[in-house]
């Protein structure tokens, strides 16, 4: 197996809900990545909404709520172990996943697709209309 790098632990995940990472794809392209806790450990996926790539985790943390990761757009909720949306506009997809290892409770990317850049957002900070702030149509409130 490639050499992994350590991203944080499994606890630190648990405790502040969500941990997000920015990862270079196979061109080099920067991609952000949130860490979600799940009964069994952690998960990570894209972060971005399947529907219109809305970020899910703005820099603040993932909304979750009883174990479904929220859009902050249109209020589609995925399930944080499975990726999968059985509702709203995003209904019937898959958040993309990124492999992770476990290993004394240390949480490593093992996804051979990306290599780890830095932690937290993509530099820029922008959202994907340009500012700080989703666009939201969802009548669900934080």
């Amino acid at each position: 197996m490639s050499e992994r790098t350590r991203l944080t632990s499994v606890e630190t995940v648990h405790e502040e809900g969500s941990w997000l990472f920015t990862a270079r794809d196979r061109y080099g392209e920067p991609e952000e990545v949130v860490v979600v806790p799940c009964e069994d450990g952690v998960e990570a996926w894209l972060n971005r909404c399947t529907h219109e790539a809305q970020r899910l985790d703005r820099g603040t943390g993932a909304p979750i709520r009883d174990g479904q990761i929220i859009c902050p757009r249109h209020g589609s909720m995925f399930d944080a172990c499975s990726g999968y949306c059985d509702n709203g506009d995003a209904a019937d997809t898959t958040l993309v996943s990124v492999e992770l290892a476990v290993e004394g409770g240390d949480v490593y990317l093992a996804d051979r697709g990306y290599e780890f850049d830095h932690e937290g957002a993509i530099e820029d900070g922008a959202g994907t209309d340009g500012d700080d702030e989703p666009d939201s149509t969802s009548h669900i409130g934080f």
